[in-house]
């Protein structure tokens, strides 16, 4: 089977989960699903970065061990994906011991290849990005991102990140596919071009953190540990399995340390490079950023606890391009709810199960499908959806399977099986096969969104341990069907 690994930044345990955290292992867990459902051998990585500055000062607020404070946040996030139905194959924590050996050992790497010395910082930091910036990125006093900075003097290992200018740009021109999207590179491509210098990958002034192997006053800068994790969870230092990672998905933030720091650490490392990182954008709330000041961070548990997880799921897929950057309006995602996800959808379940319960008892005859320019359409999807998950267009994909339920919704109207049962129940048997079985494809199209509703579609078929491969089985008929209940219920508006 050929593989695919997929992961997700492991997030930064320093606050609770919010709707960002969500919208980032959605994309993921969508996109492993699918692969594992065409046929892939697929590890879908997910976890928490918890050493480093941050996280040791938010533990010192909280009055606790950093230890126990991040044990804790760990939990809250790991907590999460069976919420919104994330069913990641490696939970990694950068507290476990087979990091801590992992990170220790790609540190003697680099350093038995010429890239690590030891000299003096002096410059810009930022404890809440947990980045070194240049002088001429502060604006009034702050980083790029907003965030405050503070002067930085102390002792430091160096990367030789400017040896790998030349060689970055290189790689970058060869593989162009190896970030996206087309602008997300250009920043990148500017950055590298705009000149790299070494980069400061220890700190002394706190002790949070592993240890730089050989000086234990030094501790590793928190992105050369969290980084490694892709790699800790692939097996390294021994036989990696799953590397080089397919696609890691990021937010557009931590681009820089995903497209310039890890491909050149991994270069010194003499390790292949990621096939593709692809960077997100933001969610705002109804036009504002989100902050706690504000009051309205978006609490995924509170969401999913009054909408469901599908809807969740489909809305934070479906609303915007992904990519861009989006803006969360309630009143948007009701209105997916109610007219996607229960009216074009739902209701084109309801009405054909529900008829063939109440007047043929559930049954209908296995009589061959004559109507070939619908299923044709059903059929060739798959190859469209392909090209939608390995560029990264989320939201294209639903569109597409959207597309043919507002097809499927057609063809009801327009055959009128309930008028066919009395004037010709022979073709009224031929267009119920076809709607079970465009029902049958939609239902697998769409399990890797909507996993739980998909999972009751299939079920009402008497359908389990569907692949992509199940679209080229004829639909098995020899089943009752009982009268469904709704799949989702209306928002109220």
């Amino acid at each position: 089977m050929k593989k695919f690994y997929i992961t997700t930044p492991i997030y930064y345990v320093n606050d609770i989960p919010h709707i960002g955290h969500a919208y980032t292992t959605i994309a993921a867990d969508m996109i492993a699903r699918f692969k594992k459902l065409d046929g892939f051998d697929v590890m879908f990585l997910t976890g928490t970065d918890e050493h480093g500055q941050k996280v040791g000062k938010s533990a010192e607020i909280a009055g606790v061990d950093p230890q126990d404070f991040v044990d804790k946040v760990s939990q809250n996030f790991k907590d999460l994906m069976p919420v919104i139905d994330a069913q990641y194959d490696v939970f990694m924590r950068t507290t476990e011991e087979r990091h801590k050996t992992a990170t220790q050992h790609i540190w003697k790497v680099l350093e038995a290849n010429g890239d690590i010395y030891l000299d003096s910082y002096k410059g810009w930091y930022s404890v809440r990005d947990e980045a070194f910036y240049d002088a001429s990125e502060i604006v009034d006093g702050k980083a790029p991102t907003g965030a405050p900075v503070e002067w930085v003097e102390e002792e430091s290992y160096f990367f030789r990140l400017s040896k790998y200018q030349e060689p970055l740009l290189d790689y970058f021109e060869k593989n162009p596919g190896a970030i996206a999207p087309e602008g997300r590179k250009n920043e990148v491509l500017s950055f590298i071009k705009s000149g790299l210098r070494d980069l400061s990958i220890s700190r002394t002034t706190f002790s949070w953190g592993i240890p730089v192997p050989g000086n234990a006053k030094h501790i590793m800068y928190v992105w050369l540990d969290a980084l490694t994790n892709y790699i800790t969870a692939a097996g390294y230092p021994e036989k990696m399995n799953f590397w080089p990672a397919s696609l890691h998905l990021v937010g557009k933030d931590i681009l820089r340390f995903h497209c310039v720091y890890w491909p050149a650490f991994l270069m010194s490392a003499g390790l292949p490079l990621p096939e593709r990182v692809f960077a997100h954008g933001w969610w705002t709330a109804e036009g504002e950023k989100m902050s706690k000041s504000l009051g309205n961070v978006i609490d995924p548990v509170k969401l999913v606890d009054e909408f469901g997880a599908d809807t969740v799921r489909y809305f934070m897929m479906r609303e915007i391009s992904f990519g861009n950057d989006g803006d969360f309006y309630l009143d948007n995602l009701k209105k997916r709810l109610d007219s996607d996800l229960a009216n074009a959808w739902g209701n084109l379940v309801q009405r054909v199960l529900a008829f063939i319960a109440k007047n043929l008892d559930g049954k209908i005859d296995d009589i061959p499908q004559t109507d070939e320019e619908i299923l044709k359409l059903s059929k060739g999807l798959i190859n469209t959806l392909r090209q939608d998950i390995d560029s990264q267009k989320l939201h294209h994909y639903l569109e597409h399977v959207f597309e043919l339920i507002y097809a499927a919704n057609q063809y009801v109207d327009a055959q009128k099986p309930w008028t066919l049962r009395r004037e010709a129940p022979k073709r009224m048997m031929e267009v119920l096969h076809v709607l079970l079985t465009l029902i049958r494809d939609i239902a697998i199209y769409l399990s890797p969104i909507l996993t739980r509703s998909s999972k009751k579609v299939l079920e009402m078929l008497h359908i389990q341990g569907t692949t992509f491969e199940t679209l080229q089985e004829p639909l098995n008929t020899n089943m009752t069907i009982t009268p469904p209940e709704p799949l989702f219920q209306k928002s109220g508006v």
